[in-house]
């Protein structure tokens, strides 16, 4: 497969898990996670990770990977690379791995002393990546191997970090997020 092949492809493989985080920031609030508790001093998350957040995104990323399994066929031949259809747990597995990810990295901030939103490069960039390809991996790993290849890995390690800082600057600029990372 050619190089714009497997950036499509990583591209289309990744959205049930780029989709979530997104969601989740639109659909905040509510009860947080850790029910306000402190590990020691700090709190265990924050109240930015929410039980609906975190069901909504999940929710979310599920519909998108069924929805880009009705259009594979289509899009495949259009695009002229093939693309993968998601069974329904694999989307669900890169939706809420996800989401897992993000919260793995807010306990490990609150740990290193960071506020809610202060940044942690590479961490920011990568947590969900690393949540969802490891949900993935555990609840669909036949497919996982199949649609993870050693090039589609090096395109979504290469790419989603600068897509991630794309659309945080833009989520800043039209105020939705507080600060652009």
């Amino acid at each position: 497969m050619e190089l714009v092949g497997v950036v499509l492809t990583a591209l289309w493989a990744m959205l049930p898990a780029y989709v979530p985080n997104n969601v989740a920031v639109l659909a905040g609030g509510g009860k947080p996670i850790d029910g306000g508790r402190n590990l020691g001093e700090r709190r265990v998350l924050g109240d930015g990770k929410t039980w609906r957040g975190t069901a909504v995104g999940t929710a979310a990323g599920t519909a998108v990977a069924v929805g880009l399994t009705a259009v594979a066929p289509t899009m495949s031949d259009i695009l002229g690379t093939p693309l993968p259809e998601f069974p329904l747990v694999a989307g669900f597995a890169l939706a809420f791995g996800a989401m897992l990810g993000d919260i793995a990295a807010s306990f490990l901030k609150r740990r290193t002393g960071r506020q809610r939103g202060a940044a942690f490069p590479g961490l920011d960039q990568l947590d969900f990546v690393v949540g969802a390809l490891a949900c993935v991996w555990v609840l669909a790993p036949a497919w996982t191997e199949v649609t993870f290849t050693a090039p589609m890995l090096v395109v979504v390690l290469v790419l989603t970090p600068l897509l991630h800082i794309v659309t945080n600057v833009g989520a800043y600029w039209v105020g939705l997020k507080d600060e652009p990372w």
